[in-house]
């Protein structure tokens, strides 16, 4: 097992001395990169031999571009008519917010390669994904669940596939997917005859159990940092009454300038009460969840990526996979409860060597989480303290009304309400 200590955000290995073919070199040029990242360094050399990796770093330290560098390079040197239609390149992600950014990654770096390129996964465009697919794709980018689904209907098959990637792996095992996965990569060639990189924030026990079961002696390679957490975030945790969090979060904001920034909670209708009291307060916002369709969630995320929402409001849904560049602060309105996506939320600023700055809230309902996630990152997150300038008379509006459902009362339009017989089917 090979590591590497992280110190900067890049090395002084340049993409031009990889190897690379000058199609692939045109895509990372035009999105102006030129050296590697720690992990880039690290994984690139040995897979593009064609061995078998499992890579280990924060999140938003290049782990994309490191393997659809590896896909598009072998594809590229492998050019053949034999599968037909079918993908000859499979990643599988957790979550998809985090495959739609994946497949925006491969369409940016990818674009000269000629290589074609799809998604798949749930909540929207069922016909759409599945005639693109079937029109013929080189690399295939979904969620396990859709891509079972068209698996199991014939859309397409895995037989040709000659890279695999899972990303996010240790993310398969929490959501449940394992299974999904076992399935999908029993069904290509046999782990000698295909490339197989996974990547993952920490390669625990469960996820070098399923490398060593479905890849081919694979390197493991880690970028160790200093600390769990990205090394350019500022953190600090203010103690606030539960009346006191709206307030201060907007004072806060204002006083900080937060033009671009994130606040996470821990439930829908504490996003969704966030989200309004911004919004009343001058302080334009989205939200995102689990209630918001996935096709909104999806505009949504393009116009917080793009600058024109300068605040985003979600639940964990969005706390992992996405790349947004310039995420100046990053709100934990709850702290979560699980320590680990503490370390998901607040990467989602100071990415690539950026700065960035997290605050918390340690309120009367989650402040006991405190200790795990301090015991889990290894330090002591600073305190801070608010003063009147900080906790502004705000509106907080109520909630909309939801039509309720109607309740049955038994009586049946246009008839007598007498109940129906018993079916002779038991």
């Amino acid at each position: 097992m090979t590591e590497h200590k992280l110190n900067n955000p890049l090395t002084d290995v340049e993409f031009s001395e990889l190897g690379l073919s000058r199609k692939i070199l045109s895509g990372l040029e035009g999105a102006k990169f030129t050296h590697c990242t720690p992990i880039q360094s690290l994984t690139l050399p040995p897979a593009l031999e064609g061995k078998d990796v499992a890579g280990q770093a924060q999140t938003g330290t290049g782990k994309t571009a490191a393997f659809l560098l590896v896909i598009f390079n072998q594809l590229l040197a492998q050019r053949s008519s034999a599968y037909g239609t079918n993908p000859r390149s499979l990643v599988v992600a957790p979550t998809r917010e985090l495959a739609i950014q994946i497949h925006r990654d491969a369409l940016s770096l990818g674009a000269d390669t000629g290589l074609k390129s799809a998604l798949a996964y749930g909540g929207v465009d069922y016909e759409k994904q599945r005639k693109t697919i079937q029109d013929g794709v080189d690399i295939l980018i979904g969620t396990p669940g859709r891509l079972i689904d068209y698996l199991k209907q014939k859309v397409y098959n895995l037989k040709h596939i000659e890279v695999v990637v899972l990303d996010e792996a240790d993310r398969m095992f929490d959501l449940g997917f394992i299974d999904d996965i076992r399935f999908l990569l029993r069904r290509m060639p046999k782990p000698a005859e295909r490339q197989s990189l996974l990547f993952s924030a920490t390669l625990s026990h469960r996820v070098m159990e399923l490398a060593y079961e479905h890849m081919n002696s694979p390197e493991t390679l880690k970028v160790e940092a200093e600390n769990v957490t990205a090394d350019h975030v500022e953190q600090k945790v203010f103690y606030p009454a539960n009346d006191e969090k709206l307030p201060l979060l907007i004072g806060l904001m204002r006083a900080l300038d937060a033009h671009h920034s994130m606040v996470f909670t821990n439930t829908r209708a504490a996003a969704d009460k966030v989200g309004r009291t911004l919004n009343a307060n001058g302080i334009s916002a989205a939200v995102i969840s689990g209630r918001v369709r996935q096709e909104k969630r999806q505009k949504l995320l393009k116009r917080f990526h793009d600058g024109d929402i300068p605040v985003l409001v979600a639940t964990d849904v969005a706390a992992r996979g996405l790349h947004i560049p310039d995420v100046t602060h990053i709100f934990n309105f709850d702290l979560p409860q699980d320590a680990p996506d503490y370390v998901h939320r607040i990467g989602r600023t100071a990415r690539l060597g950026a700065k960035g700055e997290a605050i918390s809230f340690a309120c009367e309902d989650y402040a006991f989480h405190l200790p795990e996630i301090e015991e889990y990152i290894g330090y002591s997150i600073a305190t801070d303290s608010a003063g009147a300038d900080l906790m502004p008379t705000v509106e907080v509006p109520p909630a909309p009304k939801r039509n309720r459902p109607r309740k049955f009362s038994g009586k049946r339009r246009g008839g007598s309400g007498h109940k129906r017989g018993r079916s002779s089917r038991r």
